[in-house]
């Protein structure tokens, strides 16, 4: 299904006779299949340059392609137009003539955009066409930094133009998300919450206030909080973006937001929760900048990482990685298949959703609303020829024995899976009802992972710890010597935090035959991992206190997660 922007660009390219509707059909074909742009398309298939798409899109709006580049636009016109609002909206302020504003876009088919803007500034709004490296390119330059935080924009709004709004009223909702204001504040929370490098953003209403709260390096920030009023229009506001039924609030809903910010595509996955007292909406971000998927970065200690990349250049075998939500195991997974990628080995990927786009990979969506779970992809899987595999989760029974046949009969599987060490990997498997033998036949080695807030570097603070400290964290003074322990004070480099970035602490449990005589004999999570230790596992306790001795992280930080 396109989306309005290219249904618009097809409608055009259809009525000027630019194309015809065969060719047109295996351009959305393929742009479906891949998510690959569709003008992207049009030029790789060589129905057109990206000069008659600009063309195109001009004649079809009415209006003329300008080159930003040959332009300098005058300082008053900038003003118009405020910082955060220009990259939010990717519009870029050209010309005034004192009642309507003439303006490039970034999406110049995006109606939405055009009357946001009208909104915003109080004016007509004609669009300009031009090159998206371009509007780019201005921003950056006219644009520079944006410091107006979502604070700032909630300062300067006037309290009495937003007025409490009746939920049942859908049109009063819908005019009410659509007011300048509150366009403004909630562009100003997103850009905010992308440029502290959030993972995520909750819009929470309760009976006496509405909190919105930023999940930045594991942890979870307050802004200030707007007033209670707000929370319906600023819901709302979400809602719209994201596509989703503003008078639907007794069910959950998800969609998706799109934005290029700086030239960077991020994508927002957007969860709606029915509460007592209004919606509760949480942002996931997904911004491919911030991650960097190279396994020597992930903080992984040197001989376990050596252990890893031996195991993933198996031929056959199933490799999991383990541990709670948001503990990073998809990043690890990622990083390894970039790794391992050669042209000479087929790469199959099914995930729940597919988080990162990765080159030379096929990549799967889950999609159970149609029927397409991990089992059943995987069972399509094994007719496309593949050499290595990645699961996103083994979830049951089906699952787990699919990837253990798919192990069996030459293929590589990577997969994850919710527990809280390494051997309880091996008995949630025996729990799922996969037979004792078919997992030491399968199973290669279980990496179990939590990330842990690094020290801010800037205000890092070393101290001698007590003997309490000590006994916490069931050490000796022998275990410790001289070594001291550090925390941050907090600084404007880390917000005041202590903290800044986070790193991986991780127990790596290799498969040997005296680990396996242990799962053949259906022995308890307890027995495997004390066998482990024995043969050399260093614990994610014993990782995160190197940590500590290494500065790397804090006494705090360890204690909570291990």
């Amino acid at each position: 299904m396109l989306d309005t922007e290219n249904q618009t660009l097809k409608d055009i390219l259809i009525a000027n006779e630019c194309c015809t509707e065969e060719q047109l059909a295996q351009v959305v074909e393929e742009h479906e299949r891949t998510g690959t742009p569709l003008q992207e398309l049009l030029v790789d298939f060589g129905i057109l340059t990206k000069e008659e798409i600009l063309e195109q899109i001009a004649h079809g709006l009415g209006t003329e392609v300008i080159d930003l580049s040959s332009l300098e636009i005058p300082e008053e016109v900038i003003k118009l137009v405020s910082p955060t609002n220009a990259r939010m909206l990717g519009v870029v302020p050209v010309s005034y003539d004192g009642s309507t504003l003439y303006a490039a876009l970034r999406s110049p088919l995006n109606y939405q955009i055009a009357d946001e803007m009208r909104f915003i500034i109080g004016h007509d709004v004609n669009i300009l066409v031009a090159p998206e490296e371009q509007v780019d390119k201005a921003l950056d330059k006219y644009y520079p930094n944006d410091d107006a935080s979502a604070a700032d924009v909630l300062a300067e709004m006037d309290m009495q133009d937003v007025a409490d709004v009746d939920e049942d009223d859908e049109d009063a909702v819908t005019n009410a998300a659509n007011d300048a204001p509150i366009v403004r504040f909630v562009d100003a929370v997103m850009y905010q919450a992308i440029k502290d490098k959030a993972s995520d953003i909750h819009f929470e209403p309760f009976e006496n206030e509405f909190k919105i709260r930023y999940r930045v390096d594991g942890a979870l920030y307050e802004m200030a909080p707007p007033p209670k009023n707000l929370a319906i229009p600023v819901i709302s506001r979400v809602k719209i973006m994201s596509g989703l039924n503003i008078s639907e609030r007794r069910r959950p809903q998800d969609g998706k937001i799109q934005l290029k910010i700086a030239g960077k595509p991020i994508d927002l996955r957007v969860s709606t929760l029915p509460t007592q007292f209004g919606e509760s909406v949480v942002l996931r971000i997904l911004d491919r900048s911030v991650v960097n998927l190279d396994l020597d970065v992930l903080g992984i200690n040197e001989d376990v990482l050596e252990k890893i990349r031996e195991m993933i250049t198996r031929p056959n075998g199933i490799f999991i990685v383990t541990g709670p939500t948001g503990s990073g195991k998809t990043t690890t997974l990622y990083s390894a298949l970039k790794e391992i990628n050669k042209v000479e080995d087929k790469i199959l990927t099914a995930e729940d959703p597919v988080e990162y786009d990765l080159e030379g990979i096929i990549q799967l969506p889950i999609n159970e609303a149609v029927g397409m779970t991990f089992d059943r992809a995987l069972r399509a899987f094994l007719r496309q020829d593949p050499d290595i595999i990645m699961l996103g989760e083994i979830r049951d029974i089906e699952s787990g024995q699919m990837a253990v046949q798919a192990a069996l009969t030459g293929h590589l599987v990577f997969s994850t899976l919710h527990t809280n060490d390494a051997a309880g990997a091996v008995t949630r498997f025996v729990d799922m009802g996969v037979e004792p033998f078919l997992i030491t036949s399968a199973l290669i080695g279980i990496l179990a992972q939590r990330l842990l807030r690094r020290v801010c570097p800037k205000c890092k603070t070393a101290f001698r710890p007590s003997d309490h400290d000590l006994k916490m964290l069931e050490l000796e003074r022998a275990d410790v010597g001289e070594n001291m322990f550090y925390y941050g004070k907090g600084c404007p480099y880390c917000n005041n935090t202590g903290y800044k970035g986070r790193k991986a602490i991780t127990e790596l449990l290799v498969m040997n035959p005296k680990i396996n005589d242990l799962i053949l004999a259906n022995a308890p999570t307890i027995a495997i991992r004390e066998k482990a230790r024995e043969l050399g596992m260093v614990t994610m306790r014993e990782d995160g206190v190197r940590a500590i001795l290494n500065g790397e992280t804090t006494m705090e930080e360890v204690l909570k997660y291990t």
